[in-house]
């Protein structure tokens, strides 16, 4: 089987999932090639096969605190390691580093074996591994055009909203509590004012927005409702945010008691209209029959409306999945 040499960027939270799960797919399946691990690094250590042989991977994060190598430099020192490997390299990007991801275009640009360039996968970027993206590209590929795009795109927001607001029995937990509870259960960022701002919910949003067709200069570009007082945008430590946090509790309180007197609830949520290029991200009331107010936990929903599904079932959606499969067969036989 032919090799492909697989570096990796990243060795945080998603970055030792990601290491756990790629050896244990190499481990239990029968890949069409053989996967040659050759680097992993986090922001100040590294480990870097020089002569492009296997690095194991079954210790790697004891090994990666224990190495005294420093990450090459980005790019010029990334993109000359991998442009010498002896065949193709998959580059795997599991940092939220703007730097590096505006550097993609020349790691493409600088493939070993590609002259033409190389793919850009960029899935995880919205709804984890649920083929969001992927879903889209095909549908916007194959000539639907989309309509509205609808969801919880935050599962730190959904699980803030399903707790502090649940459909079907009470709850007496104020907003500020079911933060502290969220941030203890490691479903928010460090200090929760990173997920509270809504520009993770934006990011996402503006991926989504530039794949059906409309142009979003930045997750900025549009509006975004943020959930931090402004009085408690400059606490200087995530402690003294959550402590001022209470004061405001009243004021949830009362946008939750004005939805349940409309026998409706709120969410956080994200939506674009493609016609009639808005995007926004915020606060909404939903009936309590609607699919985004059934979600448990953590959970994301995300809901396409398109030319096509729009009108059901029918010849046009069946034949765009056989066309879609023709579009999947001809991308690798580039």
């Amino acid at each position: 089987m032919a090799k492909v040499y697989i570096a990796i960027i990243g060795a945080g939270g998603v970055g030792r999932a990601s290491l756990r799960q790629l050896f244990n797919y190499m481990v239990n399946k029968s890949a069409p090639h053989t996967l040659v691990p050759i680097a992993v690094s986090r922001s100040s250590k590294a480990i870097i096969s020089t002569d492009y042989s296997p690095i194991s991977l079954s210790s790697i994060l004891e090994d990666l605190d224990k190495s005294v190598t420093k990450p090459l430099a980005v790019p010029d020192e990334i993109i000359s390691y991998l442009k010498t490997a002896p065949g193709e390299v998959i580059l795997v990007d599991n940092t939220s580093d703007e730097t590096l991801a505006s550097l993609y275009p020349r790691f493409l640009e600088n493939g070993p074996q590609n002259p033409n360039g190389g793919f850009a996968f960029h899935e995880a970027t919205v709804g984890a591994g649920l083929p969001v993206l992927s879903t889209l590209k095909e549908l916007v590929e194959t000539g639907d055009k989309v309509k509205k795009i609808e969801g919880v795109f935050s599962g730190t927001m959904s699980f803030l909203f399903n707790t502090f607001a649940p459909v079907g029995s009470s709850s007496n937990a104020k907003f500020s509590e079911v933060v502290v509870k969220a941030r203890d259960l490691g479903y928010t960022e460090p200090d929760p004012r990173d997920d509270l701002n809504g520009l993770d919910v934006a990011r996402k949003l503006t991926v989504l927005a530039r794949l059906s067709g409309l142009l979003v200069l930045s997750p900025t570009s549009f509006h975004i409702q943020c959930l931090i007082p402004k009085s408690l945008e400059a606490a200087a430590t995530a402690d003294e945010f959550l402590n001022g946090l209470g004061d405001y509790d009243v004021e949830m309180e009362n946008l939750k008691k004005d939805a349940e007197s409309k026998g409706k609830t709120i969410r956080y949520v994200g939506k674009l209209e493609v016609e009639a290029g808005r995007v926004e991200v915020g606060l909404d009331t939903f009936d309590i029959s609607h699919p985004i107010v059934g979600l448990k936990g953590s959970d994301n929903i995300i809901s396409f409306y398109t030319e096509r599904y729009g009108a059901g079932a029918g010849a046009d959606v069946t034949a765009m999945g056989v066309l879609g499969d023709v579009t999947k067969i001809l991308q690798r036989l580039k």
